[in-house]
């Protein structure tokens, strides 16, 4: 019985050590942030900012640039910029540190993300105070630049980044996607390019640009490559789809709709095109300029954002001069099944910043945030790509409509067709649109697109897309982002599933050996004590 105790004792030490040092790596207690009377200039404070920039150079000096401009105006704030490629690694990264509370201060996002970083207690910072504090919100009195007030931030933009009764970020920058189209091969095939793109007008040129000759060539490139109709980002292909058709995708409260007839019928029309080879996508044959600076594909859908990358005259190009082919370049809105009646999807990145221990150090990773507004920073990372300042104090302001007003005079700064892709989303932000953000929906997005991959490359491989098919792949896609496991509320103050911490597993691990160990020794007891009695 002694060493029972004694077993017993040194297995509840051990396990309260595990939960202690788990307790210690996981926690996310956070006191809810509380404007201070006062920022403190006195002081100094050192903040960091994750951002991404598409390994553009150009973008990076921007930040560099906005960084030490900010820094002339408070010499007390120091900050410290961590330049990303992809914003998944950011988005992990984030997601990895909110157990220790390493998290940055400020950081370039989506919202999409911002609702799981909110399953952390008091982790993201809610700006609605900041927003209205007359001194060092929006257009504040104590700022020592110029910021836009709330009602200079494009509106659409600004509601973008308002959920679970919020504002949790400031929109960055925006864009939309847009189709860019080789009109050389469109009329080469007998085709005009009518005012407005429609699904139906796509489908049927890109049938027609499969035509061969006897040796296999395409007639319409002379080419043994020809694809016609890329898509870069699926996920926004599904969810437009859905959206211009009126189906349902998600409510606001998280309830997943996507499974329905409409999107079966939808992906039965890719199918259908996949199966011919008149369309494929991004994950399964390559970035879709490539292909369109290559004479190797006629309807090329991507980001207004991604803009200097499209047509043969583009500013950076991937493809070697001896395969760039010569055309007409045209940007148009992405197709629709109502013309009159025009969706397009608003994406962009987003600005949140994270609460800490100290609220004088909130207030001035604020001011920082708030700076990437100024007008100075808006128009400098429009410039650089297809997307649009996210205040009508940028939009309107001289040296802008300068710039928009320049477009082909140069194939580097004025690249026509970056600043006609930049004005598309200008001429149509009343007809963008934003999907459902909750804890859950990144997972949802990515659901969408995997939809649209899994069919064509099921047609591809000659698979059989049928009723059976569609039932199969919907109880699949869901069970791979765990659809079936969201809780359909919301889900925020709930994490979504994910792998267990490592000290989880440590904590779970070490209760699963104490309790083989004690069942062990009780048996051993028992089989000894047993065999006791029976001697003679």
């Amino acid at each position: 019985m002694k060493k029972l105790r004694k077993l017993l004792s040194l297995l509840l030490a051990s396990l309260t050590l595990c939960a202690l040092f788990s307790g210690c790596h996981g926690s996310r207690g956070m006191n809810e942030f509380a404007m201070p009377e006062e920022f403190d200039m006195s002081r100094q404070y050192e903040i960091s900012f994750w951002a991404k920039n598409d390994t553009n150079i150009t973008q990076a000096e921007i930040y560099a640039r906005a960084i030490e401009n900010f820094q002339k105006l408070y010499p007390n704030i120091t900050v410290n910029l961590r330049l990303y490629t992809d914003y998944g690694k950011i988005y992990n990264d984030v997601i990895t540190n909110i157990s220790t509370n390493t998290t940055p201060n400020v950081c370039i996002t989506y919202p999409d993300h911002i609702a799981t970083y909110l399953t952390g207690d008091n982790t993201v910072v809610p700006l609605d105070e900041l927003f209205a504090d007359e001194r060092y919100g929006l257009g504040g009195s104590s700022l020592l630049f110029d910021s836009p007030t709330r009602e200079e931030i494009v509106p659409q933009f600004l509601e973008e980044c308002s959920f679970a009764g919020h504002y949790y970020a400031l929109p960055y920058m925006r864009s939309t996607e847009a189709c860019y189209i080789n009109k050389t091969y469109v009329e080469k095939l007998g085709y005009t390019l009518p005012d407005k793109l429609t699904w139906d007008f796509v489908w049927e040129v890109a049938e027609a640009a499969m035509a061969q000759d006897g040796d296999g060539n395409y007639l319409v490139n002379g080419q043994k490559v020809m694809i016609p109709f890329i898509y870069k980002s699926t996920d926004n292909m599904m969810i437009q789809m859905l959206r211009q058709k009126g189906a349902g995708y998600s409510t606001e409260d998280g309830e997943i709709l996507i499974f329905n007839d409409t999107t079966k019928e939808l992906l039965e029309t890719v199918a259908e095109h996949a199966g011919t080879g008149a369309f494929s996508t991004f994950k399964i044959s390559s970035y879709p300029g490539n292909f369109l600076n290559a004479g190797q594909c006629i309807f090329a859908i991507d980001s207004t954002g991604g803009a200097t990358w499209m047509g043969s005259r583009a500013p950076n190009i991937d493809i070697s001069k001896d395969k760039l082919v010569q055309f007409e370049t045209v940007v148009m809105p992405i197709p629709q099944f109502d013309p009159d009646e025009p969706q397009m999807i608003s994406q962009g990145p987003s600005v949140c910043v994270f609460n800490k221990a100290d609220p004088q150090e909130v207030v001035a990773s604020w001011l920082f945030a708030q700076y990437l507004l100024t007008n100075e920073v808006q128009i400098a990372y429009s410039q650089t790509e297809g997307y649009v300042p996210v205040t009508s104090k940028a939009q309107e302001s001289a040296e802008y409509q300068d710039y928009i007003s320049r477009g082909g005079e140069d194939n580097q700064l004025y690249y026509d067709i970056k600043i006609k892709a930049a004005q598309l989303l200008m001429d149509h932000t009343e007809n963008t649109f934003v999907t459902p953000v909750f804890n859950g929906s990144a997972s949802l997005r990515n659901a969408a697109g995997q939809l649209v991959e899994s069919v064509t490359k099921s047609v591809r491989r000659g698979e059989t897309v049928d009723d059976a098919y569609f039932e199969r792949l919907y109880s699949e896609t869901s069970a791979l982002y765990r659809l079936d496991q969201l809780d359909g509320g919301g889900g925020f103050g709930k994490e979504e599933l994910g792998p267990l911490p490592a000290t989880a597993v440590v904590l779970l691990a070490a209760l699963a050996v104490a309790w083989v160990l004690i069942i062990l020794y009780v048996c051993v007891g028992a089989i000894k004590k047993k065999k006791g009695r029976g001697r003679p």
